[in-house]
């Protein structure tokens, strides 16, 4: 870890009007009014949500530092995902002064000499929920559950956590993602029923990214999404071809499309990621040792991403596989150097903390709201004020309306409620999350025949940022994409906002000043129904934007938008109506009624 976990310069306030910049007191605003209910109330379980990056470890070992004075507690026991976790609590542990043995075994019964208690992973306890009871049982434990919604992933995990800790005299819950895609209750969390009858899960203090971010605790994150023409052959052996993120197609021609373009083999990958590697060379002016990540799907993507970066760049990016005894040095020689790239398979989407992340590539087909927002969590942390993040990803509508709700605050839903949105958009609480899941065990038919991606082309799409939409639309490399690749480094939030809008009116302007040529040619006697067909699709992604955007039903917004600008429904509508429709939705986003 890089900052002083309590005071310092690095550690910056939460409320800049509280506190002049670099004057922080020991801890973040939010941490401090945590501890202080904590404390207030000395409750036996705890659950903090905050966003990642926010700075639970901080707040953590500030309760258990507290505790271990006051002789409330004598042992402390960390449980975390990962190894990797483990060692990485440990070292924040120590800097407090509370030694932590990372490195205890089932097998070993105690751990070492000069500790105070130990780091395990979820499955360590659920192998020996015994052996942790008996330890539990021991002394005044305190309990600090990191990602405590791994504690629900099977029923034995949660069966063992219950039978491990149940004799806590304290348990700390945390989480920065507070939502599962199954209803499997999570050990110690306490839920209440909502006016829907469903049951929730009830956080004691929530420190959301909307928050954060105001309190420039994180960065801002632009998504930069990227289209194209995929071509695959199916299992029958028909030759299709789509549109990446197309509105008028099926889920299995999404889904297609989607691992087309992931294919190492296509245009569209090398050209994206030629792209996310531009953006880092620009965030690399002012902060110069910014690194990228890539998360790919499985092993043998991941290897042939590092080649193409290292054809791209020059320089062989770290590669991290799960399979991997170096997985973990690898990681904190990464974090401790000043490489570019680092392409990882999942084990890098949670908890790992590499604060100079600041570029990512989504090369994977995970659409679950829970791994989306642990992905984007690796580049949200901050360093100093102003930094920002770019994450790449396909414009598919999965993903576009995952990252159009990062300010979305969840909690995890015992009950299902009885219908889909209307949208049919994932969402944690719907059986959309079990779809997705099931999509990417379904991505075993590329390696077997039944499945194969034939060619990809790829295309700047737009940028996603606080909700609104920025960009026409242009070709890899044009100057549609340059004006956001090319935006500085270090920018607050509302710096990026601003920016956004006026590249977007400056794009716009350059599209009305060739309009008038175009005019001057015929028009054709028969309408085009190709351009009708991408003009209803580009309206309807702006539509579906909008409604993320401001909750309002698609069918209300499109009504709207016949008001205001006239004409037909959009089956019935031609060219101009289209296209006037666009404009005014282009208005909307950059608070133009």
């Amino acid at each position: 870890m890089t900052e002083t976990l309590f005071g310092g310069p690095t550690l910056p306030p939460a409320y800049p009007e509280r506190a002049a910049w670099g004057t922080a007191p020991k801890l973040r605003a939010w941490q401090q009014e945590a501890l202080d209910l904590y404390l207030r109330n000395s409750p036996r379980d705890f659950l903090a949500v905050a966003t990642p990056g926010a700075g639970k470890t901080t707040f953590a070992l500030r309760v258990a530092s507290t505790l271990i004075d006051s002789g409330a507690v004598n042992r402390v026991t960390i449980v975390a995902p990962t190894d990797h976790l483990k060692r990485q609590w440990a070292d924040a542990a120590a800097k407090v002064g509370i030694a932590i043995d990372p490195n205890f075994k089932n097998s070993d019964g105690q751990h070492g000499r000069g500790f105070i208690g130990v780091a395990v992973t979820y499955a360590q306890v659920a192998s020996k929920p015994l052996l942790h009871r008996a330890k539990t049982e021991a002394a005044r434990t305190l309990v600090i559950l990191d990602e405590i919604h791994h504690g629900g992933e099977a029923l034995s995990w949660g069966d063992g956590l219950r039978e491990a800790f149940d004799p806590a005299v304290r348990r700390l819950s945390l989480t920065g993602t507070p939502f599962r895609s199954d209803t499997s209750p999570i050990p110690f969390v306490e839920y209440a029923q909502d006016r829907d009858g469903i049951r929730r899960s009830k956080a004691d203090y929530t420190y959301g990214y909307g928050n954060a971010l105001r309190d420039h605790v994180v960065r801002p994150v632009m998504f930069m999404a990227y289209s194209g023409q995929m071509r695959w052959r199916t299992s029958a052996g028909e030759e299709m071809a789509a549109s990446l993120g197309e509105a008028a197609v099926t889920k299995d021609i999404t889904s297609h499309a989607w691992r087309t373009a992931l294919n190492p083999a296509g245009e569209w990958i090398p050209a994206v990621l030629a792209g996310a590697d531009k953006r880092l060379s620009e965030v690399r002016r002012t902060v110069p040792d910014a690194g990228g990540l890539v998360i790919a799907t499985d092993h043998e993507d991941a290897r042939a991403y590092a080649g193409q970066l290292k054809r791209i760049t020059g320089e062989s990016p770290t590669v991290i596989l799960s399979d991997d005894a170096k997985a973990s040095s690898k990681i904190e020689e990464f974090t401790a150097s000043d490489k570019r790239w680092m392409v990882a398979v999942r084990m890098v989407s949670e908890g790992v903390d590499v604060p100079r992340l600041s570029v990512g590539v989504y090369a994977t087909s995970t659409s679950t709201p829970l791994f989306f927002a642990q992905a984007v969590g690796r580049f949200v942390r901050a360093r100093k004020r102003g930094e920002t993040a770019s994450v790449f990803l396909p414009s598919v509508p999965q993903l576009m309306a995952l990252a159009n709700s990062m300010e979305a605050e969840r909690d995890h839903a015992l009950d299902r409620p009885e219908k889909e949105d209307a949208d049919g958009l994932f969402n944690p609480e719907d059986s959309l999350m079990a779809e997705a899941n099931r999509e990417d065990k379904a991505s075993d038919s590329l390696t077997k025949g039944k499945f194969e991606a034939l060619d990809s082309q790829a295309s700047f799409d737009r940028v996603l940022f606080d909700g609104g939409e920025f960009g026409t639309g242009g070709e890899v490399g044009s100057d549609d994409e340059m004006d956001f690749l090319g935006i500085p480094g270090l920018l607050d939030a509302e710096q990026v906002g601003t920016l956004l809008r006026q590249r977007q009116h400056e794009q716009l302007n350059r599209k009305n000043r060739k309009a008038p040529a175009a005019a001057e040619t015929p028009a054709p006697a028969v309408p085009d129904h190709r351009m009708l067909m991408d003009l209803r699709n580009e309206l309807a992604k702006n539509v579906a934007a909008w409604s993320a955007r401001t909750g309002t039903p698609h069918g209300v917004v499109h009504t709207k938008l016949r008001t205001v600008c006239g004409g037909p429904p959009v089956a019935q509508a031609n060219e101009e109506q289209l296209q006037s429709r666009l404009r005014k939705l282009q208005d909307w986003f950059i608070g133009r009624k």
